[in-house]
């Protein structure tokens, strides 16, 4: 079997007003080639965001790869890791203490994602100076701005 592409890909998500217009931004690198990705939405929450930047970018992939993703949601990364989405799912996108799962229809594509990919998922604190994320920051913020130019 062929070994699997490795690449990075850095996300943010950003709001005004949460709900409100928010922005998401991805990175893409593979052997030092980049491409930027970024969208928005008019009513949104930033965990929508978070969520959408890192199934946009996981999509964007031709072929199923080594990813190895990097974000500052701790949504996210700790909704994979800690493993609360695969509970959410089993218990029919409900919590534990039974009330309805956030953003379900978000998971339930990342988890299409995450089955496509060998997915590595990596913390970094937001707004700290890590040069992707700081990028993807902007990529977000200025989809804001757009939606807000009209």
């Amino acid at each position: 079997m062929e070994e699997r592409k490795l690449v990075e890909l850095f996300t943010d998500g950003a709001c005004s007003g949460n709900p409100g217009p928010g922005g998401w931004g991805a990175v893409l690198r593979y052997k030092g080639v980049e491409k930027e990705l970024s969208g928005g939405e008019a009513t949104t929450t930033n965990n929508r965001m978070e969520l959408t930047a890192a199934i946009r970018g996981l999509q964007a992939l031709r072929e199923p790869c080594r990813v190895l993703l990097t974000s500052d949601s701790k949504y996210l990364v700790d909704g994979v890791e800690k493993g609360w989405v695969y509970n959410w799912k089993r218990k029919g996108w409900k919590k534990a203490d039974g009330s309805p799962a956030l953003n379900a229809d978000l998971w339930a594509l990342l988890l299409e994602q995450l089955g496509r990919h060998q997915v590595t998922l990596r913390w970094v604190k937001g707004h700290a100076g890590h040069p992707e994320n700081e990028r993807c920051d902007r990529l977000a913020v200025g989809e804001i701005e757009k939606l807000r130019q009209g």
